[in-house]
């Protein structure tokens, strides 16, 4: 290493190829401007570290970031059409800084290993209106350009928004893809509507104009440091919310009350508020309000961090979770009237915007319920349905998997042939006559043996879906990707649909994520910034680690998040 560092006044080709795609990686990984390479105090730098090194010009970065974004295009082209199983997308549409709109789409399968894959498909840049029929055309056009067949995508997950939900169904009708609504953005509805009464936004504004008023005071920020640790309070920042995530809204308020008295007591200090502006501090129906709420909101924000993690299986959660949220929400007993009128809202919103998702209904796709019966921890289906429901998703499912392995009787027969059809020599030699009697005659037991079969392959499905419903439910803590690795050959029908269902993520917040690392990418500093560009340093960026991944995975990852529900109060949700 030390031959690229300083004290080498020489720098030879291969180690000034080793710096450039070192210094490109940086700008990828770090989402740096391509205009950082021509900054003087970056080419100081590393003039310092190798005085014999040429810093190439950024139109050269430009050229090796577009011929890095073509290599890796092709690695994640090929990973998608390798892997055997369907997949899911996601998508979302974002405006960046400088009012350029984009379409974000993401991808996600399991791997034969049963591991989950997620890949960035694109940050496309948009240029016509965003309707329902141009959204719907720009996403077959990214899954042409991938060379995905239209019938490898079992669900495209999505926000509420009436252009994307029709683009959804125009989809769904023609290519059969389910429309999933994104569950964070739904419960993101439910909550906004429940927090609409009087005293709950003005309790909830008065809180947001405390916290503004310390984010803009420095004196404010500093004395209530000294409060902290004249009290010994968690010396932690307040958090201010944002309109668009209600989950920030509980996060400010439960910073608030860890908070209160230090807050209070600077608020008392008349250095800090003017004799004015003593109104800034709650009133004490106010705070017991605050108190009441964020005990009302702490399960919605541990579901709405659950289902957006894109490790482990969320879909098949959605219904125990909506049950579990009902149950929570219903038992809860509050005296004031705002957070009774709370209570009885969100109830009738959980209720009316999950029918869908928590019900069987015949002729419709029933995706999720499909997903729940298909993850181990949920299959004792009468926790969830109704009696009436429970035969007819048992009925469909064995259906299914009866036309599962159809597909694969095809595709093993399909190999055979290929093989059979270099050994004809000895057909060929049989008299034309010879064989059309014996077309006529028909061979010996061979309708008795067709039958036979058939109904030996009905009796093999019938079995295994009876003997998978009738184990017991695999622990709640537990990764059901990591039970179905082991139980694959056990239920090898249910294993197929099982991949195809699992990987659909529960939020559409895998798209919403690639607008994070875009909005760093298409900053202020590089407004100038093609849109094309935009689209090639995201995508890099995004599946930089999903092509170098490792040997993490999913059950530390889901254990990780299950744990963190557990410990924030909500084990209820999966009783």
């Amino acid at each position: 290493m030390r031959g690229f560092l300083m004290g080498n006044a020489s720098c030879t080709p291969q180690q000034a190829a080793v710096l450039t795609d070192s210094i490109l990686n940086m700008l990828v990984t770090d989402m740096r401007p391509l205009s950082m390479v021509e900054d003087d105090g970056f080419t100081k730098m590393i003039h310092t570290l190798n005085p014999g090194y040429t810093l190439p010009s950024r139109t050269h970065f430009t050229k090796l970031m577009e011929r890095k974004y073509e290599e890796t295009f092709k690695e994640v082209k090929t990973a998608i059409n390798t892997n055997n199983s369907k997949l899911a997308l996601t998508t979302d549409v974002w405006t960046s800084v400088a009012t350029e709109a984009y379409l974000g789409i993401t991808c996600h399968y399991i791997t034969d290993d049963w591991d989950m894959q997620s890949f960035c498909l694109t940050t496309m840049p948009l240029q016509d209106r965003h309707t329902a029929s141009n959204i719907a055309e720009w996403l077959e056009q990214v899954v042409a350009r991938f060379e995905i067949p239209p019938s490898k995508i079992i669900a495209i997950v999505h926000d509420n928004g009436a252009n994307i939900v029709a683009a959804a169904n125009i989809l769904e009708e023609k290519h059969g893809w389910s429309s999933v609504r994104c569950t964070g953005h739904t419960l993101q509805l439910v909550i906004n509507t429940a927090l609409k009464h009087p005293s709950i936004e003005k309790a909830v504004g008065a809180a947001r104009c405390l916290v503004e008023h310390f984010k803009k005071s420095e004196l404010a920020s500093s004395k209530l440091r000294e409060k902290q640790q004249q009290m010994a309070t968690p010396e932690h920042s307040l958090v201010q919310d944002i309109s668009t995530r209600w989950n920030s809204t509980f996060y400010m308020i439960s910073r608030l009350l860890e908070q209160r008295w230090p807050v209070t007591a600077t608020l008392s200090d008349s250095s800090v508020t003017q004799r004015g502006k003593r109104y800034l501090d709650l009133k004490p129906d106010q705070w017991s309000l605050l108190e009441e709420l964020s005990t009302v909101l702490k399960p919605f924000e541990c579901v709405t961090v659950f289902m957006s993690g894109q490790k482990y299986a969320t879909v098949s959660a959605i219904p125990p979770l909506v049950k579990g949220l009902l149950k929570s929400t219903q038992s809860a007993v509050y005296e004031s009237a705002p957070l009774r009128a709370f209570q009885l809202t969100a109830v009738q919103q959980l209720q009316e915007r999950w029918k869908r998702e928590t019900a069987f209904s015949d002729g419709a796709p029933n995706t999720v319920i499909f997903a729940m019966a298909l993850d181990p921890r949920f299959r004792k289906l009468s926790k969830f349905l109704s009696p009436d429901e429970i035969l007819p998703v048992q009925t469909k499912l064995q259906t299914m998997s009866l036309e599962e392995r159809r597909k694969m009787d095809v595709q093993h027969h399909g190999s055979c042939s290929v093989v059979t059809s270099t050994n004809t020599t000895a057909t060929e030699s049989t008299p034309l006559v010879a064989t059309l009697l014996d077309s006529l005659l028909g061979s010996d037991g061979e309708e008795e043996d067709r039958a036979g079969e058939a109904e030996d392959v009905h009796s093999q499905v019938r079995n295994e879906v009876l003997t998978y419903f009738g184990e017991k439910s695999l622990a709640k803590e537990e990764n059901p990707l990591l039970w179905w690795k082991a139980n694959n050959e056990r239920y090898p029908m249910l294993a197929r649909l099982a991949k195809s269902y699992l990987c659909i993520p529960a939020t559409s917040t895998p798209s919403e994520r690639l607008f994070s690392a875009a909005g760093n990418i298409a900053s202020k500093k590089r407004a100038s910034l093609s849109q094309e560009h935009v689209d090639m340093l995201t995508f890099l960026h995004c599946n930089a680690k999903c092509l170098n991944k490792g040997s993490e995975r999913d059950s530390g990852m889901f254990k990780e998040q299950h744990v963190c529900a557990l410990s924030k109060g909500f084990s209820s949700v999966f009783e």
